[in-house]
């Protein structure tokens, strides 16, 4: 059974850090890990993807600069390191994982996530 469970979310003011984590356990095969976020009366949008195959990474515009996505393949966990957050960052923040992706530029896309971890609550301040 798959299970990913994130962690690391809380509160911070504007301009603070936070590190998010996902632990992935029964994954025994995935080229592409994201994470996407979700605020209260929005669709559920991805913030940054990672091709596991290469390392080749997305990134959404508004996250750009500020939001760094990595894996450590070792420990069977992906990071998201959020710097220079704003309050229109607050959102529910979800990670994802696909067993197969035909290319890295489709890595990450909704449609083809299989998995889902429970989310981990991120709320930035004024």
């Amino acid at each position: 059974q798959v299970r990913l469970v994130e962690s690391g979310g809380g509160s911070v003011p504007a301009g603070g850090s936070l590190r998010l984590s996902c632990a992935a356990s029964g994954l025994s095969v995935s080229n592409c890990m994201a994470w996407f976020r979700q605020a209260p009366g929005k669709v559920r949008e991805r913030v940054a993807s990672i091709y596991t195959s290469d390392g080749r990474t997305y990134y959404d515009d508004s996250v750009k600069d500020r939001f760094t996505i990595s894996q450590d393949n070792a420990k069977n966990t992906m990071s998201l390191q959020m710097n220079s957050l704003k309050p229109e960052d607050t959102a529910m923040y979800y990670c994802a994982a696909v067993t197969r992706v035909a290319d890295a530029a489709r890595c990450g896309w909704p449609e083809d996530i299989d998995y889902w971890g429970q989310g981990t609550q991120v709320t930035v301040s004024l």
